[in-house]
């Protein structure tokens, strides 16, 4: 499905972005897609740096709380969205009904809360679970699935470290998590084993 937006054509497989939505951009010289992507990408370094240098979150718990992803959107896309971390209001081509988005959220995060606090699957299932949950709610109005990588190499970064201190230190206990959240040219490969 596309749609016409003030940069032509959406691209395949794309949540499209309205009007309305274009009406909350926040620079002045983006006209063109190459532009926003250059834009967003910019905002979502920035984001990286401050969730992986800074560790905003202590623990698995910090992290799956509705808050901080709501934090993370906003750190994502905050300089080039008004709408950036808050929720959609209306329906789109993917995700939950609007009025779903709050309970299905909730229970995403708290399946995903038992499954790191009884270690249900290895924290690479776990976060590809996660991420699964995230883009099929499909909580805001764009960016929702360099979001949900985000938020899963957030969490492999923060349970493998767990995993791996107290002498677990195994080849199975080493895992490199891609910058998914970037376009794959961007993409670097950060360890999450310390």
């Amino acid at each position: 499905m596309t749609s016409t937006s003030p940069l032509g054509d959406d691209p395949p497989n794309t949540t499209p972005l309205e009007a309305e939505d274009f009406a909350q951009l926040i620079p002045t010289d983006v006209a063109t897609r190459s532009d926003l992507n250059a834009v967003e990408r910019d905002n979502i370094l920035a984001a990286r740096l401050w969730a992986f240098t800074g560790h905003p979150f202590k623990s698995v718990a910090d992290l799956l709380h509705e808050t901080a992803l709501d934090d993370i959107h906003r750190r994502m896309f905050g300089d080039v969205w008004r709408w950036a971390g808050m929720r959609r209001t209306r329906a789109t081509n993917i995700g939950v009904d609007p009025i779903l988005i709050v309970p299905a959220l909730r229970d995403a995060l708290d399946d995903a809360k038992y499954w790191h606090e009884h270690a249900t699957f290895e924290p690479i299932e776990h976060a590809v679970r996660l991420h699964h949950r995230l883009v099929l709610i499909h909580p805001y109005v764009n960016g929702n699935g360099r979001h949900a990588r985000f938020v899963a190499d957030v969490y492999l970064r923060i349970s493998v470290r767990r995993y791996s201190r107290g002498g677990a230190t195994s080849q199975r206990n080493r895992i490199r998590a891609p910058t998914t959240s970037l376009p794959f040219e961007r993409q670097t490969q950060i360890t999450t084993h310390r």
